[in-house]
């Protein structure tokens, strides 16, 4: 009998590519791959690359070329891209990274295991020339649905699958294999954008914004939970859009009491919502429906009008703290995070003084700040009035600094509340795991004070007893795990 293939998945960029990589595996798996955890032990390295920023394409890069190190030292043979940069870039990639045997992009993902065995028999697979994929579909959304058969959307293979191909974990398994044991996982709502931000490349090569069906989402969140995840986020570009392409924008309204609901699920959490679409129905699902997080991952950029609409973007300052006040006054102890650029084309120190107003008054737990660059393809790529390299460098210090003060202060205010913590590791250190305000990998995390009797998936319910700058120190309440409805409510 012959030795079975062995692959492994190296992710990088955010939760989307996650969900993707799983979705590979799910595929390589049902057609006979082993799946292992080190490059080193496989006979093909696959790299799910992320190119949304430079630094992003850099650390993918890197990763490409320490896959090929492996090769002549162990049992890897192949090192193959995928993902965001390898559909961006397609040949060009190829051509200038010659250490990558294959570039493969969205349209291979359903055929990638016969292009890996090929691949990995010396045979070459053409990389693709990229294209904009924002053409691959209606301009009308209303129109996509049907039109989307023929187009690759990573993330969106369907549950109910022949026999023989979905995993071996029941009729409602999807075409996804876990990567990992951990108790929280993302899944899947939607792909691609309609809005033009005139900095952002990702609709050019990620496509046209189209809905899953909440069937779809349904029952793969169903699966997860039966697999032990506890807390699923719902990931996509842009999560206030769901449904319009279905007939309904206030399909995630209904559709998070249907999550919430599903068996053995503890938390569900939605990430990545525009201001601009913020609906007073939607606040309210996110704010009153037990299970689901009080968690709003606003994406404001900036503040200054007239930064906002060079960027294509709507809103102010006033504006945006309003939206505030109104979340909190539902849910005072609810979580927000946003992430800026400085140094935009155009940006005065008066805009920069308007940033600096905003982020004073909003109070987020969590913040994350960019220093403009180009990109290549976008409308901000062709505007006049660039800052200086230094400029940039120096605004994005001087408000990285800020952010990490204001981030500290509001850990501080949460001093003495409530928090119900998903334990996500235990080790010689301590009890980790996140509180309803702190999503995965990008919001700090909470370290409970005693550990006696706790487990990797429980949630905990814990008093806050001090911070570490963004993270708290929190300690269980006596006898007591966390009940079903969130804190803050």
């Amino acid at each position: 009998m012959p030795e079975r293939r062995t692959v492994a998945l190296v992710t990088l960029g955010c939760a989307r590519n996650e969900v993707d990589s799983e979705e590979l595996a799910g595929r390589l798996e049902a057609d006979g791959w082993d799946l292992v955890e080190d490059a080193a032990d496989a006979d093909v390295a696959v790299v799910n690359t992320c190119g949304f920023v430079d630094a992003a394409k850099k650390d993918s890069v890197d990763a490409l070329l320490e896959a090929n190190d492996l090769k002549g030292h162990g049992r890897t043979q192949a090192v193959v891209a995928v993902g965001c940069m390898a559909e961006r870039y397609g040949k060009d990639l190829a051509e200038a990274l010659p250490e990558a045997d294959g570039v493969l992009g969205f349209d291979d993902y359903a055929d990638i295991s016969d292009r890996l065995q090929t691949i990995l028999s010396g045979g070459i697979h053409a990389a693709h020339t990229p294209r904009d994929r924002r053409k691959l579909l209606p301009i009308s959304p209303a129109e996509r649905q049907e039109s989307a058969a023929g187009v690759a959307l990573p993330g969106h293979a369907p549950v109910d699958l022949p026999e023989g191909l979905a995993p071996a974990s029941g009729p409602r398994a999807p075409l996804r294999r876990r990567l990992d044991g951990a108790p929280v996982a993302s899944v899947k709502l939607a792909s691609g954008c309609d809005r033009r931000c005139s900095f952002c490349a990702i609709p050019s090569f990620r496509g046209s914004f189209i809905s899953r069906r909440p069937s779809d989402v349904l029952n793969e969140t169903r699966w997860l939970a039966e697999q032990g995840v506890k807390e699923i986020m719902l990931v996509s570009e842009n999560n206030t859009s769901y449904g319009k392409d279905l007939g309904d924008i206030r399909l995630l309204e209904s559709l998070l009491p249907e999550l919430a609901e599903v068996d053995g699920l503890e938390r569900v959490r939605v990430s990545y919502l525009q201001p601009a679409e913020m609906r007073p129905g939607l606040i309210d699902v996110l704010t009153s429906t037990p299970k689901v997080a009080p968690y709003f991952d606003l994406s404001f950029q900036h503040s200054a009008p007239d930064v906002l609409r060079a960027m294509r973007r709507f809103g102010d300052t006033d504006r945006f703290l309003e939206l505030l006040d109104t979340i909190r006054g539902k849910a005072p102890q609810a979580g927000v995070r946003s992430n800026f650029i400085v140094g935009f084309p155009g940006e005065t120190e008066a805009d920069l003084a308007e940033l600096e107003r905003f982020l004073n008054g909003a109070r987020l737990d969590a913040i994350g700040v960019f220093g403009y660059s180009d990109e290549e393809g976008t409308e901000a790529a062709t505007y006049d009035r660039k800052l200086p390299e230094d400029v940039v460098a120096e605004r994005l210090a001087r408000v990285s600094r800020l952010a990490e003060e204001l981030v500290s202060q509001r850990a501080e205010e949460r001093l003495g509340e409530t928090v119900h913590v998903l334990v996500e590791s235990i080790d010689e250190d301590g009890v980790y795991g996140r509180g309803a305000h702190q999503a995965p990998e990008t919001d700090g995390q909470v370290l409970l004070t005693s550990g006696a009797g706790l487990s990797i998936g429980r949630m905990v319910e814990a008093k806050v007893v001090g911070t570490e700058g963004v993270d708290l120190v929190a300690e269980p309440l006596p006898g007591t795990l966390a009940c079903s409805e969130e804190s803050g409510r």
